[in-house]
């Protein structure tokens, strides 16, 4: 009997190699806080260098946010995604040689690395954006953000594992992560593709379901009431396939549904045959920056992208340092310690993510109310259990107890603010999560840098940092839940 299922959706393809883009994307990023334990010892670095080195990926990363994004949501992420996974790859298999030369060798190695990584979340929700229908994207976003919790559960066993074998070293690490990018660029170049129009063997069922949603999304968006006085709106999309109103133009029976002319796509509706509605992924006059920038929808994301990611940052790059510090850990068990939180919080993020799309698809309960609620658990939660571990623990398992707690509870907020540009402006989700990252890119390089400088000049006083963190997390927490909107805004 055969037990492979007959027809694999193509969307779950394209999902599941972009989650394991993400996977390598962030291992790579996140290996260097296992590795710069080692390579501190070796080359005698100060706090102060280290954080120096720690940082400098984010003015790379900075970089690409919104132009990836943009790019992107103009031309489509697969070519985005491949040429940025190409050039992140090809920096951590440098990074290693730039150490031995200088400092200042591997602060540039470490800024290009992210310039390619920084186009690499912006694209893939633009991707989503593209690839999956409303009902899904909850899963979609759960899944790709979990992911990147999922590399640093990779990155950091793995990591100290080479950094302890006697036949390896430090220096392994990078060339291990850069040939698992080098496998990963090869896979996403056959398999990947753009939008769901342009791959091959994908079925008209699933092609209507996507193409559905897409209507329905543009039918109560904004930008649709132009159309109603001219146009006769049908309630049944799927009446409408079977009726011919939407136009297939191919005419043999594995034909594509609708005709797509580079970045624009129509539907045919209604009964006069010369209206069509437009869903192009950027409107003809490019990026409506000023609209943006006005509402304060978008300013939620922003600002709770800038006030969580200086706390994210600071704990994935000195998390492993300050168990060194404060507990004593021996530096053989650094990486098992330090990615526990991670796995449970990548595991939660599925479980989050399922349960975003029941409560708003099978409960009815209204979008805002689960944006809301989620990042209030997952703002809270963070907040409160760091602190516990700060001031409570006082060995290694009491501190990573706590912080998994805080973590696991945490990954509520992928339901929050990551998926909140997929409420208010799917035609420009790219755009606006490279936006939102770059908020969150600048908090983070200065909060990197600015724990080695605490640390010090107060001969390593970690609970001011943890204060820090925590208050930046319930900032961002109160900015969300003030301005968040789970209306289209930005059609």
């Amino acid at each position: 009997m055969n037990l492979l299922p007959v027809y694999i959706p193509k969307r779950i393809i394209i999902i599941g190699i972009c989650f394991l883009g993400s996977v390598v994307s962030y291992a790579d990023r996140a290996n260097i806080s296992i590795a710069i334990a080692s390579m501190a010892l070796e080359f005698n670095w100060s706090y102060i260098t280290q954080g120096y080195i720690l940082s400098s990926f984010f003015i790379g990363y900075l970089t690409t946010q919104v132009i990836g994004g943009a790019l992107s949501d103009r031309f489509g992420g697969k070519w985005v995604l491949g040429i940025a996974a190409a050039i992140w790859t090809i920096f951590t298999l440098l990074t290693p040689i730039a150490a031995k030369y200088s400092v200042l060798y591997l602060i540039l190695c470490r800024i290009l690395l992210g310039i390619g990584e920084g186009a690499c979340f912006p694209s893939i929700h633009s991707l989503i954006a593209v690839w999956f229908p409303p009902e899904e994207r909850s899963r979609a976003v759960g899944a790709i953000t979990s992911s990147t919790f999922i590399g640093i559960m990779v990155a950091m066993p793995i990591s100290t594992l080479l950094i302890a074998s006697p036949f390896f070293g430090w220096e392994s690490i990078f060339f291990i992560f850069g040939l698992a990018g080098c496998i990963w660029s090869f896979t996403w170049h056959f398999l990947g593709a753009s939008n769901p129009i342009d791959y091959p063997g994908i079925s008209k069922e699933e092609l209507s379901w996507i193409l559905k949603s897409e209507y329905d999304v543009n039918k109560n968006n904004l930008g649709f009431s132009q159309f109603e006085s001219r146009m006769s709106i049908v309630e049944d999309i799927d009446s409408e396939i079977e009726s011919s109103r939407i136009i297939a133009i191919e005419e043999d029976e594995n034909a594509k549904l609708l005709k797509i002319n580079h970045n624009q796509k129509y539907l045919k509706v209604g009964n006069a045959s010369n209206e069509t509605l437009e869903t192009s992924n950027l409107s003809k006059d490019g990026i409506p920056w000023r609209l943006i920038f006005s509402r304060r929808e978008i300013w939620a994301i922003l600002a709770a992208q800038f006030f969580n990611s200086f706390g994210f940052y600071i704990m994935l790059n000195w998390l492993p340092t300050y168990y060194l510090d404060h507990f004593g850990l021996d530096i053989n068990k650094l990486g098992y310690f330090s990615v526990v939180p991670y796995i449970l919080q990548g595991t939660m993020g599925f479980v989050v993510g399922i349960i975003g799309d029941y409560l708003v698809n099978k409960l009815n309960v209204r979008v805002i109310t689960v944006r809301r609620g989620a990042q209030i658990i997952g703002g809270l939660s963070n907040s409160i259990f760091l602190l516990f571990a700060a001031y409570l623990a006082t060995t290694p398992i009491e501190g990573i107890l706590l912080i998994t707690i805080g973590y696991t509870l945490g990954s509520f907020g992928f339901i929050g603010v990551h998926m909140s540009q997929l409420d208010i402006a799917p035609k420009y989700a790219g755009v606006i999560w490279g936006l939102g990252n770059t908020f969150g890119v600048i908090a983070g390089y200065c909060g990197v840098a600015l724990v080695g400088l605490i640390l010090d000049i107060t001969a390593k006083n970690w609970n001011i940092v943890w204060n820090l963190v925590a208050l930046s997390s319930l900032t961002g927490t109160v900015l969300f839940v003030l301005w968040v909107g789970d209306k289209v805004v930005i059609s």
